[in-house]
């Protein structure tokens, strides 16, 4: 496997967003300018609608979802379980005591504390007392790189040929590494994904609309890697392969969402991302708009970071057409069309006119709301009676992503920006039912 030099210049991130944001503007004020702009529009819903069912009746193969036993011809490959862990003393028992009992037999655990000031260092000192496979790394008060460099720190150490990373908050069952191992068993798999759930859903309507949210994700995952686009990992409940993680350098120390950034670079190094629907790791969601407002301008700052760093490189298609073509429709739908919808309402109304990004905006938010349909039914197993009205709650919580990625495009172009790791502070939930 050829290893790519992904050295990027993190300085160049406001000029490369400034230059995007000059782009669209000019893009809207030219749909509206020329004769034939509502043509160029019709022919961009065309691709999109072309896209939209390529979707939709993409057949997910069985292995991406119900795997019950290991393979007997397989020999099971040796697993560490890493956990970056600061100031985690509501929950890191709960996580050490389920990850140091699970159905199967050759793995590790290791929690790498990122000089936590509670009691985190103690519970886990009494933990490794009790718990042979536990490991533990303390990092020093001026460690650098957040998650990403507590995880890289921890990498020489681990034995496993597989690696995987939970958050401390994160809840699974026993038997959940005998589902998942198996699709390592395709060579060209270098990750996989754990369908993420919200242990606290039923708490208020935010949590409410992160769960339905999450069942989009689970759809929107299962069918772009079913039609030959790209799967994308989550953070928590991800599984790299340790040959994958080395031919990409390792997590990526100047990302705020190291996630999505190893995403991109593994398709950059051909590898593929698989994923696994049930079971699922559960997770906290945040209870208030204040934080969902925070950890959602952070996914989505560093979603776009990916984009800007490694522009160059997609455009060499080393992905191939089929991710590259899927990536550009993700990115379009996520940030640019957001993006282009304010500069063509506000044309729109100068010229006196009709938007004409309105059957674009249509059809990706149609496309949403029938994955999310379907992904809440496929994730949650409930009647279709809860799950329309979980999907009519989680369309209006949807709505807070345009605002959502304005705002970040807008910071990112216009005001220089210090890279700040931000963790979200968990309280330690039972785990739900669904």
């Amino acid at each position: 496997m050829k290893i790519i030099d992904f050295n990027i210049k993190g300085e160049r991130r406001r000029l490369k967003a400034a230059s995007t944001l000059v782009v669209i503007y000019g893009t809207a004020f030219g749909l509206h300018a020329v004769t034939w702009g509502d043509k160029a529009v019709l022919g961009l819903l065309v691709v999109m609608t072309v896209h939209s069912v390529r979707l939709l009746f993409a057949r997910t193969k069985l292995s991406n979802n119900l795997i019950e036993n290991i393979s007997p011809e397989h020999k099971a490959p040796f697993v560490s379980l890493l956990v970056a862990a600061k100031n985690e003393e509501s929950v890191i028992a709960n996580l050490v005591h389920c990850l140091c009992q699970l159905d199967y037999a050759a793995y590790e655990v290791w929690v790498v504390d990122d000089h936590s000031s509670d009691r985190t260092p103690e519970i886990l000192a009494e933990l490794k007392q009790k718990y042979s496979q536990l490991h533990t790394l303390h990092r020093d008060l001026d460690a650098k790189g957040g998650k990403s460099g507590a995880l890289n720190q921890v990498f020489p150490l681990v034995k496993g040929d597989i690696v995987g990373v939970f958050d401390a908050d994160a809840q699974v069952p026993l038997d959940f590494l005998e589902r998942l191992i198996p699709l390592f068993y395709n060579p060209k798999v270098g990750a996989v994904q754990m369908r993420k759930s919200i242990a606290n859903q039923a708490t208020n309507f935010w949590t409410k609309g992160q769960s339905a949210e999450m069942g989009l994700d689970t759809w929107f995952q299962s069918q772009r890697v079913a039609s030959g686009g790209i799967g994308e990992l989550r953070g928590n409940g991800q599984f790299v392969r340790r040959d994958a993680l080395i031919s990409c350098g390792g997590w990526n120390e100047q990302s705020i969402t190291d996630d999505l950034d190893l995403t991109l670079r593994l398709h950059l190094s051909n590898w593929d991302i698989a994923c696994l629907v049930h079971p699922a790791v559960q997770e906290e969601g945040v209870v208030s708009w204040a934080q969902l407002w925070h950890q959602r301008n952070r996914w989505a700052e560093g979603g776009y970071q990916r984009y800007l760093d490694y522009y160059s490189l997609i455009a060499t298609n080393k992905m191939g057409f089929s991710k590259n073509f899927d990536l550009f429709l993700f990115l379009f739908n996520q940030y640019l069309l957001p993006i282009a919808l304010l500069p063509d309402l506000l044309f729109a109304i100068a010229l006196q006119k009709s938007p004409l990004l309105t059957p674009v905006a249509s059809l990706a938010f149609g496309l949403s709301f029938i994955g999310m349909v379907t992904g809440i039914r496929q994730a949650y197993r409930v009647s279709i009676w809860t799950t329309l009205w979980q999907t009519l709650q989680g369309a209006v919580y949807m709505l807070h992503w345009l605002p959502v990625m304005v705002s970040v495009t807008l910071r990112m172009a216009l005001r220089p920006k210090r890279l700040k790791w931000v963790k979200t502070v968990h309280q330690g939930i039972a785990p739900s039912q669904i």
